[in-house]
């Protein structure tokens, strides 16, 4: 009787399969034990072996471009945005046609090859790339070159606003930040916010950490900000350690950097690469040490702020371990505690 084996082909693709299930199997399986923060991806994202270079190739010849969404489990922007982003219609048309989206795991273990060839882990890949925060989305070009990095959660109009902008190539002909000045702005207050600011035009020489809050008057994320979260207890109190400025990032106003330069706020913003508002920029000795850029609640910018005002920053180079640690620590003391509030 004739025994016929399987080709060493159909075994690797076995092997690879069986390796690719049992990854995404044992984040679904640990639900409720282990790992109960689990959120499930939708169905359309690619399922990849994570060979970024054959990724992009793969993506170019159907006229699309590679999204890398980095994530962790337990994460509620992350809920969020899966939840209220990619759930919605429009974005989820919108992302199928344009984009082949990979998630990557910020703590994962599975092989990943980068762009150089190189092959790493997706936590190595992670920090290779300085992920500080979940959800971050990195675009890339047909050449596997950076477009845009989102660090942190966007609201749904604020995100399909950046899907377009790399989807229909506008990265060619103008900035980011340039893209959404020429959009109609959500409803919001039309005022920029002003009752928290300890410092006016000179941000040298400051005798505490100082934070620039980059902000423009038509902001309704920068309108919760300032009319609630900085107004919380907690939060108020770990902005006492702080000099604090809200400038406009769109203003031709002239002040003095912490540099010691004099620089219009407009150009300094640019700079900066500032394209979300508010974006806090933290400085220590006029020099910046951290920054957020993304929408945020209170939980986490009590985090941030307790993150440079306690020196963790040097010694917990990754932000997200460092909330990690607050969080364990409040159920360990059997503190209850919303990270959506």
């Amino acid at each position: 009787m004739k025994i016929l084996y399987p080709s060493r082909l159909f075994l690797l693709i076995m092997l690879l399969s069986f390796s690719l299930f049992s990854a995404e199997s044992q984040e679904k399986l640990s639900e409720g034990m282990v790992n109960p923060g689990y959120h499930e991806k939708p169905s359309w994202f690619k399922e990849s072996f994570l060979d970024i270079r054959e990724d992009i190739e793969e993506a170019t010849a159907e006229n699309k471009r590679v999204l890398l969404y980095f994530y962790q489990d337990g994460c509620p922007y992350c809920g969020k945005l899966l939840r209220d982003n990619f759930a919605d219609r429009e974005i989820a048309a919108y992302s199928q046609e344009k984009f082949d989206v990979i998630a990557i795991n910020m703590w994962g273990d599975r092989e990943v090859i980068n762009v150089n060839g190189d092959t790493v882990s997706e936590k190595e890949f992670s920090k290779n790339l300085k992920v500080q925060f979940t959800p971050t989305m990195v675009y890339l070009d047909e050449a596997g070159k950076k477009l845009l990095r989102i660090n942190g959660y966007y609201t749904p109009d604020r995100f399909l606003t950046a899907l377009k902008y790399i989807g229909e190539k506008k990265e060619k002909s103008l900035s980011i930040r340039d893209y959404f000045k020429q959009l109609k702005p959500a409803k919001a207050s039309g005022k920029l916010h002003a009752q928290h600011n300890t410092l006016a035009n000179d941000l040298t020489n400051t005798s505490r950490p100082l934070i620039v809050s980059f902000e423009q008057k038509t902001c309704k994320d920068c309108d919760e900000l300032h009319g609630d979260i900085l107004n919380r207890k907690n939060v108020k109190k770990s902005l006492s350690n702080f000099e604090f400025v809200a400038l406009d990032m769109w203003s031709n106003d002239e002040i003095t950097v912490p540099d010691g330069r004099r620089l219009k706020i407009v150009d300094w913003a640019q700079e900066l690469g500032i394209q979300y508002s508010p974006s806090k920029v933290f400085f220590i000795d006029n020099r910046e040490v951290f920054r957020t850029e993304a929408y945020l609640k209170s939980f986490h910018t009590k985090a941030a702020l307790d993150y440079v005002s306690s020196g963790a920053y040097k010694t917990v180079t990754e932000f997200q371990r460092y909330v990690q640690q607050i969080a364990d620590d409040l159920h360990a003391r059997g503190i209850e505690y919303d990270l959506m509030d």
